[in-house]
């Protein structure tokens, strides 16, 4: 099955699979964001990130491969009763457009291997103006003991190092790893082992 295949059947599911809430560290992250400006939200799935960020008044883009989970992202804006752009995109592939935004979010993006991961991050940080806000959230090696959520490969997980080297200049620099038991729908739910990034563009 490929990988599109595999999450249109997941978010074809009744209900949204990692809840309609926004993720817990980003909701935290609150008050590092603009009173205005743009927000970008990487493979947003069903939607819960890109609704809550444009809930701060943020012009918000969502971009996902999944129609299935776009759908869900438009119903749960207008339930919400909030604007959100949604765009169906491959996150690896994307022309993200330079310098075009004041938040860029990923949370949870870990179907991406290293090839594509370098990729989408190389997207990403082109897409943040100077000084913009770049919030992370993955899994660490460590979930592969928890079996509560993410992917089975070690290559797809995120350490301290990696996120060190791969954003090394940036400014205001925010690493920790934490392990919690998450109730985020019914796929991220349990003890979980995630590290939590925030930095700004240089």
């Amino acid at each position: 099955m490929s990988e599109f295949d595999r999450w249109e059947g997941r978010y074809s599911a009744p209900g949204y699979i990692f809840g309609e809430e926004p993720n817990y560290f980003l909701a935290a992250c609150k008050p590092l964001l603009p009173t205005a400006g743009r927000a970008l939200a990487v493979a947003d799935g069903e939607g819960r990130n890109g609704v809550w960020l444009a809930e701060q008044g943020l012009d918000t883009l969502s971009i996902d491969f999944s129609p299935k989970g776009q759908e869900k992202a438009r119903a749960l804006a207008a339930r919400r009763g909030v604007a959100l752009a949604v765009e169906q995109a491959d996150v690896h592939a994307w022309a993200y457009p330079e310098g075009a935004f004041d938040v860029v979010a990923e949370i949870f993006t870990q179907f991406s291997d290293p090839g594509q991961r370098a990729m989408k991050w190389a997207g990403m940080k082109s897409a943040l103006k100077p000084g913009g806000l770049l919030i992370i959230q993955g899994y660490t090696p460590k979930q592969l003991t928890y079996g509560t959520g993410g992917p089975k490969e070690l290559d797809h997980l995120y350490t301290r190092d990696m996120l060190e080297a791969e954003f090394a200049g940036w400014r205001d620099v925010r690493i920790a790893e934490e392990e919690l038991v998450m109730h985020e729908g019914p796929a991220h739910s349990g003890m979980s082992a995630v590290i939590n990034f925030t930095a700004r563009k240089p």
